[in-house]
């Protein structure tokens, strides 16, 4: 926390400084514990003062704030060594506080709700009803407002389920495509959707009424990003390319263990990286990117017409469960657009690791949900062309399937009370 001067409170010419406000250094002290334990598991009151370098009488005076705001519990006695008594393990409580994330996909509209110890207590997904009509007039644009509507639902079936578990929800994140502006909590542009300057955060906040959660933004590949980040940092990775395999193509970027948004929110659109001049015109009006070679419909041409996986009124799951007894039966066009996709995965990949030099890449998506056909040919492409020994990346597909944005949603919506603990109520009784 900062000290902050000011000539009323110091009188002119003063150089004393202002100490930080008692409610300040609470909310941090408190925050500083909360995250730890979140960070690092369960922990004696001794060994938080220790590793924490607060002393023990603050410690206890905190944990016993965050206990009667429902975010810690006492748990079993924790036995670090034979010297001296053991003490009464703190960790994260799990009944009181929430936080839901919302991914509003081309395919599907996905949310999760997740408690403060990271278990998962509600999940739903739904396909998108609606699709691309190339042969009408409007043909790249999902209609708004029914799409708006139907995303509203799926939050307030959430928010139904933790009013019925008793959780407060902190925050819900929604997760788009494309680039976010934050300030105004708006959509710049989804242009698989054909959405351009859409102040989605309004109309969600509009259309659940009075006394909702805060809603925030944030793009749906950074959010998978995060959501996969815990898993490899614990094994020292800390640089690492999320790609979302979709309609369009999206990543999530980490560096030294933080989402890079760019200076504008624009970073992570790879899918509009120009790879052919005279290549397939792209919806957002170019020709040539990375995601007319890689996108989910170029699995789609290779099916027939009628086939029943190309229905965008089908659960994904359903869809690629039918793509993958097709591929299974030998299905040769299928099979060829699998073993060409590898490669057209690795051109842009390429590009990726030269300019990004990441530890990991973890695919996600539909790609995800092929691992089997796409990491190893992957793995072995972009290990040919290395330029130094050390410089290897590692492809591996997503823990969280597709459900990773909502869950990274839910993660994000957290960090509210984790930043500020003091916005969890009081217990009643």
């Amino acid at each position: 926390m900062v000290s902050m001067t000011s000539p009323s409170e110091t009188g002119q010419g003063s150089r004393r400084t202002a100490p930080v406000g008692h409610a300040a250094m609470r909310s941090a002290n408190l925050s500083l514990l909360l995250r730890h334990l979140h960070a690092h598991g369960g922990r004696s009151r001794a060994t938080l003062a220790q590793e924490t370098g607060l002393s023990k009488a603050s410690v206890t005076s905190l944990v016993s704030d965050l206990v009667e705001r429902g975010l810690v519990q006492e748990g079993s006695v924790e036995r670090r060594g034979a010297v001296g008594r053991p003490g009464t393990e703190v960790r994260l409580a799990p009944q009181h506080v929430a936080g839901i994330g919302l991914e509003l996909n081309v395919d599907y509209l996905a949310v999760c709700m997740r408690d403060l110890a990271g278990q998962v207590r509600f999940t739903d997904s739904v396909p998108m009803p609606y699709a691309l009509d190339p042969a009408a007039s409007d043909g790249r644009f999902y209609p708004l407002a029914p799409i708006l509507d139907l995303a509203a639902e799926q939050l307030q079936r959430a928010l139904t389920a933790a009013a019925a578990q008793g959780l407060w929800v902190a925050a819900a994140t929604i997760a788009p495509p494309g680039p976010i502006d934050y300030d105004e909590a708006r959509v710049r542009f989804a242009s698989n959707l054909g959405w351009a300057d859409v102040p989605l955060g309004e109309e969600l906040g509009r259309r659940l009424g009075e006394g909702h959660p805060m809603l925030t933004l944030e793009n749906d590949a950074k959010l998978s990003a995060l959501a996969e980040a815990p898993r490899l940092a614990r094994r020292g990775i800390t640089d690492l390319v999320y790609l979302t395999g979709d309609m369009g193509v999206g990543a999530g970027i980490i560096a030294e263990g933080r989402l890079i948004r760019g200076w504008s929110g624009f970073s992570g659109e790879v899918g509009h990286i120009g790879l052919d001049p005279a290549g397939e015109w792209c919806r957002c009006g170019r020709r040539g990117c990375w995601e007319t070679m890689v996108g989910f419909d170029t699995v789609l041409d290779a099916l027939d017409e009628d086939d029943p996986a190309r229905s965008g009124r089908l659960p994904m799951l359903e869809r690629l469960a039918l793509i993958r007894a097709l591929l299974e039966a030998g299905h040769a066009p299928l099979q060829e657009r699998f073993t060409r996709l590898a490669g057209d995965l690795v051109r842009g990949a390429g590009v990726l690791v030269d300019v990004l030099n990441p530890q990991a890449i973890v695919l996600g998506g539909y790609f995800g949900h092929f691992a089997d056909l796409l990491v190893a040919p992957v793995q072995a492409a972009l290990d040919e062309r290395l330029l130094a020994p050390d410089g290897r990346v590692e492809v591996s597909a997503s823990s969280l399937g597709l459900e990773a944005a909502a869950a990274g949603g839910a993660a994000v919506a957290l960090d509210r009370v984790l930043d500020d603990p003091l916005l969890a109520p009081v217990l009643r009784g």
